[in-house]
């Protein structure tokens, strides 16, 4: 098979990392990513396994983080080397279903018990099993060794991470079903601090600073799945502003201004550069250092901040927090939800609906095979100042020069 793969060369990290401010590029082809010809996985003696040829995988910020070198020290214990990145996939299975894969690596997939009945790969308050079973360990496909990835033209994933895709839903909405499933997730997330909001007969409003992907996202689960809400997002590019608006925010500005856009929103003060009030939740899609600190200031007291964007080391001064007694909360994956209503249902049948109904297809930007990879990750660094939002590999294309070879 074809396939990008990372190893675990710690000079290679440190290189990306140096060099990515630079190019995005010299990192990529210096980094710890090469792209290979190797063996496809092998499938476990137990029951339900498939084997997978994708068709369309997306490049995330986390897959970004890796292959520039910023990730997380945290993660060395929780994934296994050499891996093939590519979790937000797309993908044809060896007995003929078009399918979505719901990349994390859960108990069936790993011969372990459900922690209650019908429990998502992502269910659960014990994460020992992402390091057991028969699986090497692994929080998710795209970060195992024993399951391969989506950035490959083969991998292996287990029947309780498929989900068939119905046949109105192109490949190129299919392939924003993850990212979408991420975003409904920290979406409900909110609904703590909205239901006390609508209980004490207020309007809810719920800020989002950041409006790449997964902001965006959020966007489209905030509207669709959250009653009652005013949305006001800060983004810091024109595109992503006319996006949120598309997708049901009723207030984009620039970033820089979120700030005051919630305070006329909701009528407060300001003092020094914290809101009296602000927000009743707030969702991180940023994830630094700067973003979580701006979030904690215009959320206002007893709200709720959700960190939707993953952050790696930070430096925030968190007396606000203490003083405004503020929840701050991460918003992880997804699972079986808890909805407004009562009713539980899972986040990936929330997202297959969500990507039609909201026409996320359109924050598809653009495609590369398997072999333009440099070319490929440079675009997804740079997607917000080039105009774009998610960019993808095409392994239908790479598959056919594999073929002709």
């Amino acid at each position: 098979m074809r396939a990008l793969r990372i190893s675990r060369r710690p000079a290679k990290f440190a290189v990306a990392r140096l060099i990515s401010p630079i190019s995005a590029v010299g990192a990529t082809r210096l980094g710890p990513l090469d792209l290979v010809n190797d063996d496809a996985p092998t499938l476990p003696e137990h029951a339900g396994w498939h084997r997978l040829q994708p068709r369309l995988t997306g490049i995330c910020g986390s897959d970004l983080s890796l292959v520039e070198g910023h990730a997380s020290t945290y993660f060395e214990d929780w994934v296994s080397f050499p891996f093939v990145p590519g979790h937000e996939i797309v993908a044809d299975t060896d007995d003929g279903r078009r399918v979505v894969v719901e990349p994390v690596l859960g108990h069936a997939a790993r011969g372990l018990h459900l922690p209650f009945p019908d429990a998502a790969p992502g269910d659960g308050d014990d994460y020992a099993h992402l390091v057991s079973g028969h699986l090497k360990p692994g929080i998710q496909i795209g970060f195992c060794k024993s399951t391969g990835g989506g950035w490959s033209t083969e991998l292996i994933a287990h029947e309780s991470q498929l989900h068939d895709v119905p046949d109105d839903v192109t490949d190129e909405q299919a392939v924003m079903v993850e990212p979408a499933a991420g975003g409904i997730h920290a979406a409900l997330a909110t609904w703590p601090a909205v239901d006390r909001a609508l209980r004490a007969g207020e309007t809810p409003v719920v800020a989002i600073l950041g409006a790449g992907t997964m902001g965006l996202c959020a966007v489209a689960g905030l509207r669709r799945y959250v009653p009652g809400v005013r949305i006001v997002v800060g983004a810091r590019y024109p595109h992503q502003q006319a996006l949120a608006r598309a997708l049901g925010a009723d207030v984009a500005v620039p970033a820089d201004e979120l700030s005051r856009a919630v305070r006329r929103e909701v009528g407060c003060h300001v003092v020094g550069d914290h809101l009296t009030g602000g927000s009743h939740a707030t969702i991180d899609a940023v994830g630094n250092s700067a973003s979580i600190a701006d979030c904690l200031r215009f959320t206002r007291p007893r709200g709720r901040v959700v960190l939707l964007g993953m952050p790696a080391e930070v430096t925030v001064d968190l007396t606000g927090l203490w003083h405004r007694e503020t929840e701050l909360v991460g918003s992880y994956t997804y699972g079986t939800e808890t909805m407004p209503d009562g009713t539980r249902l899972r986040t990936f049948a929330l997202a297959i609906e969500t990507v039609a109904a909201a026409r996320l297809e359109r924050l598809l930007s653009a495609t590369y095979p398997l072999e333009e990879f440099e070319d490929a990750i440079a675009h997804a660094s740079a997607a917000g100042r080039r105009g774009a939002v998610k960019i993808a590999f095409d392994l239908r294309r790479s598959r056919k020069k594999v073929e002709s070879n």
